[in-house]
C-alpha cells in the first residue's frame, strides 16, 4: 500500500476528531435530556426565520439524511421540543417548528455545550480562526 497523502491523513484525523467531539457533547448534554444532534436541530431551528424549517432544509443544516432527521424528530415531538406546522398554501409542505419547551431546553443546554467546546479547544484564538476557515472551505457554515 502506498503511504497516506497529507490530505488523506487530514480527513482521517478529522473523522476521528468528529467522533470524539460527538461523544463528549453527547455525554455532557445527556444531563439535559438531549443528544448533540438534538442540540444541533434545536440550534438551527432557533436561528431560522420563525424558528421553523422544512425537514429537508433541516437535514441539510445538520448533515443528516432526511429520514434520519425524521427519526430524530419523532421523540423530540413526543416530549414537546418541536412541533409540526402545516404550510399555509401548500398541504404537501410541512415545517418543523421550535416550541417554547425546545427553546428552554436549548438555553439550558447552551452553557454546558459552551463549556464542552472550551474543554475541547483551549488554544489561541488566531489559530482557531484559521481552523474555522478550513472547515468553512470544506462545507461548514458558522463563523
Amino acid at each position: 500500500m502506498q503511504s497516506l497523502s497529507s490530505t488523506l491523513q487530514f480527513f482521517l484525523n478529522l473523522s476521528m476528531t468528529q467522533a470524539v467531539i460527538a461523544r463528549k457533547f453527547d455525554a455532557t448534554l445527556s444531563v439535559h435530556g438531549i443528544s448533540f444532534s438534538d442540540f444541533m436541530i434545536l440550534f438551527h431551528l432557533y436561528r431560522s426565520p420563525g424558528q421553523k424549517l422544512r425537514r429537508i432544509d433541516l437535514s441539510e443544516k445538520v448533515g443528516l439524511s432526511a429520514s434520519a432527521v425524521t427519526r430524530k424528530l419523532l421523540p423530540m415531538e413526543k416530549i414537546g421540543l418541536v412541533q409540526r406546522e402545516s404550510h399555509a398554501r401548500d398541504a404537501r409542505v410541512s415545517f418543523v417548528k421550535l416550541t417554547s419547551a425546545g427553546i428552554n431546553s436549548l438555553e439550558n443546554a447552551n452553557e454546558s455545550a459552551n463549556q464542552v467546546a472550551l474543554e475541547l479547544y483551549y488554544g489561541d484564538e488566531k489559530r482557531l480562526e484559521t481552523i474555522t476557515d478550513v472547515l468553512i472551505e470544506l462545507g461548514g457554515s458558522f463563523r
